[in-house]
């Protein structure tokens, strides 16, 4: 896993105060206390916070804040903060008695604004908006940076229409521009196809970016792949001739490291199919379910991290995983569900998202893809045969079942319109059938549209459940029980944790609500003014998750200009202590594949609940730079 610095992170409260938290991290002792500093200063001090920080003599306007080393949950309140001035918090580990290093610090500038949010400036193209982002730790530094996707007249697959290219860009979360790689004419815009990877797939320490590319995709030092002149768009927008190629970039400056053909091509024989011979294969020739793209980051060896890329779920399906050596791109492994006859049950099972997990629990990461799950080698798991749907969530959701479980919806109506399932074999653990509207004559609409799984209720054991249309009026628990009617609001799009409690929050649009399980109704713990939500209707953030702090998630939205980025975080205490999410490898790679087509909350390999004990300690190593 990553080596990751403290994430300290100190947010204005609006009573004045200042709330602070940090990382416990995976690798470290349980038992690592802390001490909080804050040093305020009258003068500027030397830009070297490292030569700085040894300067033991150096203490003027050094407080320690805490009497007695935190070891409870990895937070303090500071209660007197000294924001006239220039402002620098520290923690320090403490362990069998002794003082450690101090983390990077934090600072708020004299007289900075009490917001209760993080402003990150966006140089945004003329015309564009920011979309979807991943994190990646870029240049080894154990902190982040931003990846940021900039479109413009983008297009959902099925519709036709010209796109303006897709802009790549890196951000520190001070808001310094670092790249951008424009991925040019020849890639169309649109949640179904521009999926990005951001993972340090070389172990090195350092992140790079993965993607398909076409030609005329210029990379963050103005290197150009491919042909710059070719135009491959027909008069509807849709790019079904010419080259087609995978890119990893490097995370440092943007520069191309490796280009290959990107696999599949648009017909298994044919070089340059005609439309009928491409909607022999994909069942349209036009250029939509031929170009659905899906992309993760799986540990397939249980140590280093591949870089899988798909294409299709409608009919045909893909999978290929990769590997990053030495510079270049080695394909580890490919999956065609028409290949042969032992994998045809594996055609036409895809979602409009995907999971990665270790389902079987060997220490490898499996693909679960919709209905169907491929094994860490690249061979078929199971397939359920329940066919295409669009949420999907993967955790320990049904604690008294063993492993881990998947939820699921399907995008047609049948008997598992709203199903759970054992991740391991894939055997029912309930299913409830979609409802056809009575009026529609029998023909009105295509399933569910949403559903989620989390733990909203207390009173049950597990995660809850419930979906959206087709008749899905229930909310039902872990054991398939209808528990109550689906209260008015309750969204399905995006989970958090962001109180104090180990039940999740619902994240949506921009806002945040607690369910109430003794009034059944929703309350509103966080209004992000000025922000907006991606997407249409999926309304979701750029991204959420750990990304810093205690084990609580954050929430990056974008402003309704595109000008910034806002990162939200908790300041509401908790009593709960527990190692960062990040270090979980499923919880982690989920924070990469977010940007996917229909972007799904992250998960990690553990349940968390009031009635359970919180979760061993990960098995994790982290990279030795």
């Amino acid at each position: 896993m990553e080596k990751l610095d403290r994430g300290l992170v100190a947010i204005h409260k609006a009573d004045g105060k200042v709330f602070l938290s940090w990382r416990l991290l995976g690798n470290e002792p349980a038992d690592t206390a802390f001490n909080v500093y804050r040093n305020t200063i009258a003068h500027e001090q030397p830009t070297d916070w490292g030569a700085y920080a040894s300067r033991r003599d150096r203490r003027d306007g050094i407080v320690k804040l805490n009497e007695q080393p935190i070891d409870g949950a990895t937070l303090f309140v500071d209660d007197n903060p000294t924001l006239h001035r220039k402002t620098e918090y520290t923690v320090r580990p403490v362990r069998n008695g002794k003082e450690g290093a101090p983390s990077k610090p934090f600072t708020f500038e004299a007289g900075s604004s009490a917001t209760p949010y993080f402003s990150v400036p966006l140089q945004t193209p003329e015309g564009y908006h920011a979309n979807d982002a991943s994190i990646g730790d870029l240049d080894g530094d154990g902190d982040f940076e931003i990846i940021l996707k900039q479109e413009r007249r983008a297009q959902d697959n099925s519709r036709r229409g010209i796109t303006d290219p897709v802009f790549l860009q890196a951000y520190t979360l001070e808001g310094e521009l670092l790249w951008q790689i424009n991925l040019g004419i020849n890639i169309r815009a649109g949640a179904h196809y521009t999926q990005f990877m951001v993972y340090d797939f070389d172990g090195d320490g350092k992140a790079e970016l993965a993607c398909k590319t076409g030609d005329g995709t210029t990379d963050g030092l103005g290197n150009v792949i491919g042909d710059a002149d070719a135009d491959y768009r027909n008069e509807n927008g849709y790019i079904i001739t010419g080259p087609e190629y995978l890119s990893v970039f490097d995370g440092q400056t943007g520069a191309v490291l490796d280009t290959v053909p990107y696999e599949p091509s648009r017909h298994p024989t044919i070089e340059n199919p005609s439309p009928d011979e491409m909607k022999e294969i994909w069942g349209d020739g036009y250029g939509n379910r031929m170009d659905r793209f899906l992309a993760g980051v799986a540990y397939l060896d249980g140590k280093k991290p591949s870089l899988i890329m798909c294409r299709g779920y409608y009919t045909r399906t893909v999978v290929v995983a990769w590997d990053l050596q030495d510079g270049k791109l080695k394909r580890r492994w490919l999956f065609d569900s028409d290949a042969t006859p032992e994998n045809r049950p594996y055609r036409g099972q895809g979602d409009h998202s995907l999971s990665i997990a270790d389902v079987d629990s060997d220490g490898k990461q499996e693909i679960v893809y919709g209905s169907m799950v491929l094994d860490d080698d690249g061979t078929g798991l199971y397939s359920t045969g329940w066919g295409h749907g669009d949420a999907l969530h993967v955790s320990d959701l049904v604690p008294s079942n063993p492993g881990l479980e998947v939820f699921n919806i399907q995008e047609r109506f049948d008997d598992q319109g709203m199903n759970m399932r054992d991740a391991a074999t894939g055997r029912p653990i309930f299913t409830v059938p979609s409802v056809k509207a009575a009026d529609s004559g029998g023909d009105k609409g295509e399933g569910p549209g949403r559903g989620n799984s989390v733990n909203i209720d207390p009173t049950y054991p597990g995660a809850e459940s419930w979906a959206a249309g087709a008749g899905m009026t229930k909310v039902f628990s872990a054991a398939g029980e209808w528990i109550y009617d689906k209260p008015q609001g309750l969204p399905t799009n995006f989970a958090i944790w962001w109180d104090g409690d180990l039940q999740r929050e619902l994240l949506d649009q921009n806002f945040i609500l607690k369910f109430n399980p003794e009034t059944t109704a929703l309350d509103t713990l966080l209004i992000a003014h000025a922000c907006t939500s991606n997407n249409g209707t999926k309304a979701t953030p750029a991204i959420s998750g750990d990304i810093w702090g205690d084990w609580r998630e954050e929430v990056i939205w974008r402003t309704r200009d595109s000008s910034e980025l806002r990162i939200f975080t908790t300041t509401i205490p908790t009593e709960h202590r527990m190692p960062t999410l990040l270090h979980d490898p499923q919880y982690r790679v989920a924070l990469a594949w977010q940007n996917v087509a229909y972007n799904q909350p992250p998960h990690p390999s553990f349940y968390l609940g009031d009635e359970a004990p919180l979760p061993t300690r990960p098995q994790a190593a982290v990279v030795d730079r």
